[in-house]
């Protein structure tokens, strides 16, 4: 994502007039929803939160939150606390000051955030509320009954902000909740918890469930329609609303799910019935055509023809199956290099940045980047991705970002070192070693050359850049070990196969020879045909074993497997498979006839 996101989080759960009652949630729900709004790999927000604050302070951070800021700028405010309609009908968010007879002087007015909202140059703007809703204390003789709706989105949804691209507000719930009588706070029965709302965001956002259409994302769209079942589930009385003026789809996050979905368009039917024939030519030509198909440059497209490769690879004859396998290997995502090493970075220096190209076509670069650690920063770019390192934790770092696309995933490891800034009244480094500074080559390009500063005094001398050349990702042997294992087990079947078959010619011959006088059963026996029978029979199940082993590691292990020995892996359990099968049937078709034939011989 490389718009600039701020979120405000208000949060208020102690309030001095003893009318308005304490909330247990508040508290809680900042510190969740701050954590995964923050988190670079969900939400990747600025959070800034506003606890217990008077009214005074609550209107000053809401304005200075949306003044000064950008049309790329993506705004998320926040409110747990207290809302209170006045007589007038107007909607106020309670401070810790707040007095609920005098709402226009110690509480915050809807009209006031709205205000900020329309006036925002943010590009668009989201509002959470979730809030207990009640009605301000009357001083008539009649007091305003926890009962009918608030109407809060007919607060906001008034006019359009006079700039940027959109606004949205939802809110936990429309009901009023209590009243006041007699300066007393009078609860409804049926007065929904305010934690369920935001509890289902945090939930929402940091498992992925939010993420409905599974593309790697969740829009505004998902989480609403996420938190509206699940605050329903829990709380049938509570009912969220939302109310938005957006162009286009407003992304809120990063998904941790699993790897991305695109809506595929299914091939032609001309071509699904080629798949389907009885002719190996005609189907070994849909193969090409899909092939074909699976590098378009229409993603839908690609993945129609990568489901339908999937499928052959899984159910054809060998020679086929190799085929679609070979031809879905293309789409592996390869980013280039996977290994990147900062080298040297001074604290608090600028960030550092360097590139990435994904290789492949158009549905091989189609992926979702999510750094592991919080000092990882990716921005997708033309070619691939640009990948940022904050230099304001000192040390030795060290950390992974996953690419997840809609095949498989892949791993880019990163490194860097941030030593103290010359300066920073830091322990320097020992005598005779440098203190880790560095300055900026002047060649262009993004390679990083450093220069080591040492003591006053002291020439600079120039300190070995960093290998242009990743090295390469040590990669796991298992599955292509297991492959193998299962080619050689396949083999040592066909060989069994064969000997007994010399051996059980062998025996009827002798039988024949032998006429009424002899058995067929000890001329089995005499010449050992079921040994070798029972040995094809066991090493052939075992190579179908260990090759499924060997698939499933690959499947469930990707991130540890290169191009070359994922593609290694398939074709030597496809040979295993093409070998031990025909093995085995005509192994138990032996070994049948042996059996029922015996006892006329």
């Amino acid at each position: 994502m490389t718009d600039s996101r701020h979120a405000l989080i208000i949060a208020n759960d102690r309030y001095t007039d003893q009318g308005l009652k304490k909330l247990r949630a508040p508290a809680q729900d900042a510190a969740a929803l701050e954590r995964v709004l923050h988190d670079p790999q969900i939400g990747d927000f600025e959070v800034e939160v506003v606890h217990n604050a008077s009214a005074d302070v609550m209107r000053r951070r809401i304005q200075r939150f949306f003044n000064d800021r950008r049309r790329a700028d993506t705004l998320l405010l926040h409110f747990s606390c207290h809302g209170l309609k006045s007589e007038s009908g107007e909607l106020y968010f309670a401070a810790s000051d707040t007095e609920p007879p005098l709402l226009a002087a110690t509480a915050v007015p809807s009209q006031f955030v709205r205000s900020c909202m329309s006036v925002t140059r943010a590009g668009r703007s989201v509002l959470f509320l979730d809030c207990c809703y009640g009605g301000a204390f009357s001083r008539g003789s009649s007091s305003v009954r926890a009962s009918g709706d608030v109407n809060v989105l007919e607060s906001f949804a008034k006019d359009e902000p006079v700039s940027g691209r959109g606004w949205a507000v939802i809110t936990a719930s429309d009901s009023m909740e209590y009243a006041f009588e007699d300066n007393h706070l009078t609860e409804d029965s049926s007065a929904p918890r305010p934690s369920v709302f935001t509890h289902a965001v945090v939930e929402g956002l940091e498992t992925g469930e939010a993420d409905l259409d599974a593309d790697g994302k969740v829009s505004l769209d998902d989480l609403y329609e996420y938190v509206y079942r699940q605050v329903r589930e829990q709380n049938p009385h509570q009912t969220p609303k939302k109310a938005a003026e957006l162009h286009g789809e407003l992304h809120l996050a990063h998904s941790r799910r699993g790897r991305i979905k695109i809506a595929a368009v299914p091939s032609p039917p001309s071509l699904q019935t080629a798949l389907n024939s009885e002719e190996f030519l005609t189907r070994q030509g849909a193969v090409l055509e899909l092939q074909k198909r699976l590098e378009h440059t229409e993603l839908p497209v690609a993945e129609g023809a990568r489901q339908h490769l999937e499928e052959v690879a899984r159910n054809d004859i060998q020679q086929i199956a190799v085929m679609a396998s070979d031809a879905l290997g293309k789409i592996r995502l390869a980013p280039s290099p996977d290994h990147l090493d900062f080298g040297v970075i001074a604290k608090g220096s600028a960030p550092r940045k360097q590139s990435v190209t994904m290789h492949g076509p158009a549905l091989a670069r189609h992926c979702v980047a999510q750094p592991r650690q919080s000092w990882l920063r990716v921005d997708p770019t033309g070619s691939g991705l640009e990948v940022h390192v904050d230099t304001a934790t000192e040390g030795r770092l060290s950390g992974d970002i996953v690419l997840k696309g809609v095949a498989d995933e892949s791993v880019i490891h990163v490194e860097a070192e941030v030593v103290p800034a010359q300066g920073s009244g830091d322990t320097g480094p020992e005598p005779g070693t440098s203190d880790g500074l560095t300055e900026p080559s002047h060649g262009g390009g993004d390679e990083q050359h450093t220069v080591v500063i040492g003591p006053p005094g002291t020439p600079p001398r120039p300190k070995k850049p960093p290998e242009t050349t990743a090295p390469a990702r040590r990669t796991d042997r298992r599955a292509p070990a297991l492959a193998g294992a299962a080619l050689a087990l396949a083999v040592a079947s066909i060989g069994t196969l064969v000997l007994a078959m010399q051996r059980a010619v062998t025996a009827i011959v002798e039988r024949g020879e032998e006429g009424v006088h002899g058995t067929i059963e000890d001329n089995v026996r005499e010449y050992g045909a079921l040994t070798p029978l029972i040995v094809c029979l066991v090493t052939g199940a075992v190579a179908l074993v260990v090759g499924a082993v060997a698939r499933h590691d690959l499947v469930t292990r990707r991130e540890h497997y290169t191009r070359q020995a994922a593609s290694s892996t398939h074709t030597l359990t496809s040979i295993a498979k093409g070998l031990a099968i025909p093995a085995l049937v005509l192994a138990v078709f032996a070994g049948i006839a042996y059996l029922v034939g015996s006892p006329y011989w």
